[in-house]
């Protein structure tokens, strides 16, 4: 087998054609952890795919192999039936075959191998059963797949294993693998005292092989993704997307000692974690406590991105890879959605000159804006400035900040509405200050000005120029186009005049 067919071997076959390719057909992918196992079907922007189909069950496979050195007979079971149907629900949706790979609990335990032969016989689906080191790549490229920039440490915890890669420069560096899955530490000591030191003494012998350098922590996981949703709940914030989420080594402590004396029940209620899920939270509490305490990070994000998404990256040209997800899936959008695909870009050029020192993030920022600004136009007139901000702050958008998320909520929300006054998002609007919803606004109001002009070439029926040091807004409008600035549209334009708290001129010329 060549170099190049053992690295897609998982893959079966490349699924991007080529190093433009930005379309991705349906794709399905079966992750078997020692915890739950899961089939995920991708579509979409390829750089930024939607989740076409995600489901999972809790088998817990990995439980009790520290004791038996085998797989869970009942969640055995259990994930060849999940598997079945999986396959099935493949063939109902045409997709090319599965892709299927196992982790911990499958590489360690003993009948590993007959329960993927079994899996093989009943199924006809091949389970590629990945090492330590591996799945810690593809959880790393998962984390790069949202973030292409990111710098930090990778920390990927299943049931039966935990895994750490460095991540700079768009590349995964060093990678460890450990047993530190809640799982397998249930049956590590009897004691709290005696787990805390197999932790720590883990925990340390890791920090020695990857550095403690690293400024940004970035977790995988499920058991990380439940105590994410605690301290949500703890600090009572707002925006409850999880992808993207960040927490302070002191938010986490504070969350850490909130665990220890709530009801794990009355926890698994109000954060809506299943109950096997929470049974691994308080085991998982004490990994991410002592992973902070030696590590030390600034910050600590939660990605909802790992090794499912990571199996996807490994196939991206690096030319696919460079693109910015977040304005990928807003083209992919606007193609699919919008009335007039490609009036974004051309609305983005029209409104350009009023930023003339926008920088890099400010600009991807107002070029997703203007991508989207057209995409929920089938919602009720009544409701859209609605529907557009809980497409901006719930939907599937990688390379976004929270904040981000609800400025560029803030932005779609005044290009159907001329205020935010008595909104039902007061709450999530004090994620930004008072300077950046205002320009949020000037944004939606500058958008929904330009939109005034849908033609194929906005820029070449009018232009805007903005003075900031006279504080003036200049318009000019071809004569040809003269209809075009009707009553709707001069409103338009002195709301976009009144948010700049600039004068107005108007000139029709060639």
């Amino acid at each position: 087998m060549s170099k190049k067919s053992k690295k897609l071997a998982p893959f079966r076959s490349a699924i991007f054609d080529g190093p433009s390719a930005r379309a991705l057909a349906r794709v399905g992918v079966v992750d078997v952890g020692s915890n739950s196992v899961r089939l995920v079907v991708f579509d979409g922007a390829a750089r930024s795919p939607a989740y076409f189909f995600n489901e999972k069950i809790l088998c817990g496979l990995g439980a009790g192999i520290g004791e038996t050195g085998h797989l869970n007979p009942t969640g055995r079971a259990r994930a060849l039936a999940a598997i079945k149907r999986f396959q099935l629900l493949a063939k109902g949706m045409r997709l090319p075959p599965l892709t299927a790979v196992a982790t911990a609990a499958v590489r360690d335990a003993s009948d590993g191998a007959d329960f993927c032969a079994e899996i093989l016989r009943e199924t006809g689906l091949n389970i590629y059963v990945i090492d330590g080191t591996e799945e810690a790549r593809l959880s790393a490229q998962g984390v790069l797949l949202g973030w292409p920039e990111a710098e930090g440490l990778v920390c990927d915890i299943g049931g039966s294993s935990m895994e750490l890669a460095q991540v700079s420069g768009g590349d995964v560096g060093k990678r460890v693998t450990s047993p530190l899955g809640p799982l397998k530490l249930a049956n590590i000591a009897t004691d709290t005292a005696g787990l805390q030191r197999h932790i720590t003494k883990t925990i340390d012998d890791l920090a020695n092989e990857v550095g403690t350098d690293h400024k940004r922590l970035f977790l995988v996981g499920g058991s990380w993704r439940a105590i994410a949703r605690i301290d949500m709940l703890r600090r009572n914030y707002p925006l409850t997307v999880l992808h993207e989420y960040t927490m302070t080594p002191e938010d986490l402590s504070a969350t850490f000692a909130k665990i220890k004396v709530t009801d794990l029940a009355a926890l698994r209620g109000q954060t809506g974690t299943s109950e096997a899920r929470m049974a691994l939270v308080p085991v998982a509490a004490m990994v991410l406590q002592t992973l902070i305490a030696r590590f030390g990070p600034a910050e600590i994000a939660i990605s909802a991105y790992g090794i499912r998404e990571g199996m996807l990256y490994e196939q991206m040209p690096k030319r696919l890879r460079k693109r910015d997800p977040l304005i990928e899936a807003c083209r992919f959008a606007e193609k699919k959605d919008a009335r007039i695909p490609g009036f974004g870009k051309a609305l983005y050029e029209f409104i350009r000159p009023l930023y003339p020192t926008a920088t890099t993030s400010e600009r991807r920022i107002q070029k997703a804006a203007c991508l989207l600004h057209d995409v929920s136009w089938r919602a009720h007139p009544d409701f859209r400035h609605e529907v557009c901000f809980d497409n901006a702050t719930r939907a599937n958008l990688g390379g976004l900040t929270h904040e981000e998320r609800v400025f560029l909520g803030v932005a779609l929300l005044y290009r159907y509405k001329s205020n935010h006054r008595n909104s039902r998002y007061q709450p999530l609007f004090a994620l930004l200050s008072d300077e950046e919803m205002h320009k949020a606004k000037i944004l939606g109001k500058a958008m929904r000005f330009g939109a005034m002009f849908t033609v194929n070439n906005p820029a070449g029926k009018a232009k805007l120029a903005w003075d900031p040091e006279n504080k003036t807004l200049n318009l000019s409008i071809r004569p040809k186009a003269k209809d075009l600035f009707g009553e709707v549209a001069k409103s338009r334009f002195s709301a976009l005049a009144h948010a700049l708290q600039a004068r107005k001129n108007v000139e029709f010329r060639d």
